[in-house]
């Protein structure tokens, strides 16, 4: 099938840098005849005798009209990112300078590349697998230290690797369950079921293990939204302030000031929290937009992925916080209890709370910030390190491993009931096609499409 998609033998041509002006434009042109059409309006030097990976300054021209000066980068096949020969253009950024290049590039026999038709044609040369080109776009839109960590790890082929493995231990013993079905009149067993046995625990512990990294993999990906709500006056809209470091929200002494929901980002360890202050919330309200406020704030509850409750320690009933931490827990909330005006209290008060919940802060006087953002960060990561663990973040991938697991649980089952080496090849060749479908070794041409076509072009 990957040699078999159409358009594969043309080539392609496309700006691989942003648009816009800029002090240099890169124009990436890769396919059969890369080197061919490069040649023709690069006279300086002949590129089909210039040795892979070697750079070239020199004159573009256009059937004698001159383009720009620029500097080649040239690849030869195999050895590039697509597999073919690759010429990359470094013009001047001007956007008329790298319409006129592109033209005369088509002008020539090559066609505009498709979004990620490059990473897609290194996927079907085996310079990538799909888990490996998905992790392309993935760095290519990362904007934390944990989203890049993240990628580059799938990138540099850590996830690949360990479905390969998986795959192999399965298609080893799958063999053995078909060779005994060629002698199934003799009555043999050539597969050890025991040790089988002990194989799809561990594969299913795998499985499990990845499988529960996506909603980590979710966080490091889209970040985490969390409300921080209260009663009015409790502090929330300076406490948002004390955390951007800026006075994005109004504060005053009258309660009820924020009326609407305010959204921030703030990055904290690598991963992104979106902070969402929010109306006061109070049982009665003369003020009909306070009101409706409040409902907002009580949807922002039920939307984001932490609570941050925020609360005034001088005059919050303890009862009530039992009460509200109930509530937030029956909801399935994660949530944080942070006592706010901690500053005001005497040194023996905190114990009054008796709720190792509660963390006390002083938003206007900026103690205990820190503890905050730590206890923030660790309720998203639990501990997890983000560097060194496999963690999936791609919902294609998450979707697969259910069907992997779900393909485990009924060869256990199998097992347990005895059942026929040929129904167990079945539930077997199940488990290797969702295992093979993540990394592409099994896929079809609009699967690719769909999932090259979220790349930008370019790429």
């Amino acid at each position: 099938m990957k040699n078999k998609l159409s358009g594969w033998h043309d080539t392609i041509v496309a700006i691989a840098t942003p648009p816009g002006i800029g002090a240099v434009g890169v124009i990436r042109l890769t396919g059969t005849n890369a080197i061919d059409i490069a040649n023709q309006i690069f006279p300086s030097k002949d590129l089909s005798t210039q040795p892979s990976h070697t750079l070239h300054v020199g004159y573009l021209k256009d059937e004698g009209k001159m383009l720009d000066e620029v500097v080649i980068s040239l690849y030869k096949n195999p050895a590039s990112y697509t597999g073919e020969d690759v010429v990359e253009i470094s013009c001047h950024g001007s956007a008329f300078v790298q319409e006129q290049v592109i033209r005369s590039i088509i002008g020539r026999g090559a066609r505009i590349a498709k979004p990620g038709e490059f990473t897609q044609r290194a996927f079907l040369n085996g310079k990538l697998d799909l888990t490996q080109a998905e992790a392309v776009a993935d760095l290519i839109a990362s904007n934390t230290d944990a989203s890049k960590n993240a990628a580059l790890h799938n990138m540099r082929g850590g996830f690949s690797q360990l479905l390969r493995d998986l795959r192999e231990q399965l298609i080893q013993f799958s063999s053995l369950i078909e060779l005994e079905l060629d002698f199934s009149e003799e009555d043999v067993e050539f597969a050890d079921r025991r040790r089988f046995i002990e194989l799809i625990e561990q594969i299913a512990a795998s499985t499990g293990s990845l499988l529960d990294s996506f909603t980590l993999g979710n966080v490091v990906k889209n970040g985490v939204s969390v409300a921080i709500v209260g009663k009015p006056n409790a502090g929330k809209s300076t406490l948002l302030n004390t955390l951007l470091n800026e006075n994005r929200a109004i504060v005053s002494e009258i309660a009820g000031t924020t009326r609407d929901t305010i959204e921030e980002i703030i990055n904290i360890n690598g991963i992104l929290f979106r902070l969402i202050d929010t109306a006061g919330i109070r049982e009665h309200s003369a003020d009909v937009i306070e009101n409706m406020g409040v409902i907002k704030s009580l949807e922002k509850i039920k939307e984001a992925d932490i609570v941050l409750y925020v609360f005034d320690v001088n005059v919050f009933d303890k009862n009530e916080l039992e009460t509200i931490s109930k509530d937030l827990s029956d909801q399935g909330k994660k949530f944080i209890l942070a006592g706010n005006k901690a500053d005001t209290l005497n040194a023996d008060q905190p114990n009054s709370y008796n709720n190792p919940n509660v963390l006390f802060i002083s938003a206007k006087e900026k103690t205990g910030i820190e503890e905050l953002k730590s206890k923030l960060f660790l309720s998203v990561t639990e501990n997890k390190n983000l560097t060194e663990n496999i963690i999936v973040t791609n919902s294609r991938h998450y979707e697969a491993l259910q069907q992997v697991d779900a393909s485990l649980k009924d060869i256990k089952i199998g097992m347990q009931d005895n059942i026929s080496g040929d129904l167990l090849a079945l539930d077997i060749r199940r488990c290797l096609y969702y295992l093979g479908e993540i990394t592409g070794e099994i896929t079809n041409e609009d699967r690719l499409d769909y999932i090259f076509s979220k790349f930008c072009i370019g790429k």
